[in-house]
């Protein structure tokens, strides 16, 4: 049986440190399901102002805290699997499609509050390596997070590089 549906607008956030690590998360109360953090785009919303509500929302930073690296140009898609599709809601998605930003932490770490909202997405965090959150995100996420960071990996690796010379 095939589901007709829509994929819903969403952004996703990769957020890196002076180290070059990025900020993984824990999503609450789920021991083994880590992801970057991202979110719905609200209809009256563009896309950078749903990153920094999400950014907010989500990890507690302000549009100061953080610096823009680079974002996708492209909507990037992935299918929720059929078992996961929640059949009674209206509208009826079946994924989403996604922007994508790399940002870099301006502050402290200290300044992550993974408890800005009334209901918190994360748990936890930590700091990893580049490619670390390949062998942690939910396997229907997994060719996402590949694109991804193909696409930033040059962006982070010169703008470190710069800092050097």
């Amino acid at each position: 049986m095939k589901i007709i549906g829509k994929y819903r607008p969403n952004v996703g956030i990769i957020i890196c440190n002076y180290h070059g690590k990025l900020l993984l998360a824990r999503r609450y109360g789920k021991k083994n399901s880590w992801q970057f953090p991202q979110g719905g785009i609200d209809d009256t919303e563009t896309v950078n102002e749903a990153m920094y509500r999400e950014l907010f929302e989500e990890v507690g930073l302000k549009k100061d805290d953080v610096r823009i690296l680079a974002y996708t140009k492209y909507w990037i898609k992935y299918n929720i699997p059929k078992n996961l599709i929640r059949l009674n809601s209206i509208p009826l998605y079946i994924g989403q499609k996604q922007k994508w930003f790399l940002l870099k932490l301006m502050v402290s770490d200290k300044n992550i509050n993974l408890n800005c909202n009334c209901i918190s997405e994360f748990d936890k965090w930590c700091w990893v390596n580049f490619w670390y959150p390949m062998k942690k995100i939910v396997f229907f996420k997994r060719h996402v997070y590949r694109k991804v960071l193909e696409d930033f990996f040059n962006v982070l690796f010169n703008f470190f590089m710069s800092l050097l010379f």
